[in-house]
């Protein structure tokens, strides 16, 4: 058996706006773009990525309204991995991203918090090997 994570859903206020933000400040590739009628079927992935998909899903209602960028009650959301986290560190604040501290060494690897535009928090990581 063999099983991946397709995609995770990261509620967004307008598609637009988070398409252009995780294009130009992560360097996310836009993988698909289909307008449902209703809603967009919007999937962006990391560039090199080849299974587990970002899934861009407008709020609808007030309820998940209220959960845009605090998906999680505050705790890290996504783990962004990366090969190189200097090249990626210094990309993404060139972009603008802001991150809630400074990179720091574990016994894991370098890894980094950062907020996406609606203030989600992720990990930018490059484990050891």
């Amino acid at each position: 058996m063999k099983q991946h994570l397709g995609a995770l859903a990261l509620l967004v206020d307008d598609y637009d706006e988070a398409i252009a933000w995780y294009t130009r400040a992560l360097g996310f590739e836009l993988i698909e773009d289909m307008d449902q009628g209703h809603k967009r079927w919007v999937l962006l992935a990391p560039p090199g990525s080849s299974e587990t998909r970002l899934l861009l899903a407008r709020a609808n209602g007030e309820e998940q309204a209220s959960r845009v960028g605090n998906q999680t009650g505050g705790r890290v959301f996504l783990l962004l991995h990366t090969d190189d986290f200097q090249r990626d560190w210094q990309r993404m604040r060139e972009q603008g991203v802001h991150f809630r501290e400074q990179p720091r060494h574990e016994a894991y690897g370098t890894v980094v918090v950062f907020e996406d535009l609606y203030g989600n928090a992720w990990d930018l990581l490059e484990m050891k090997s």
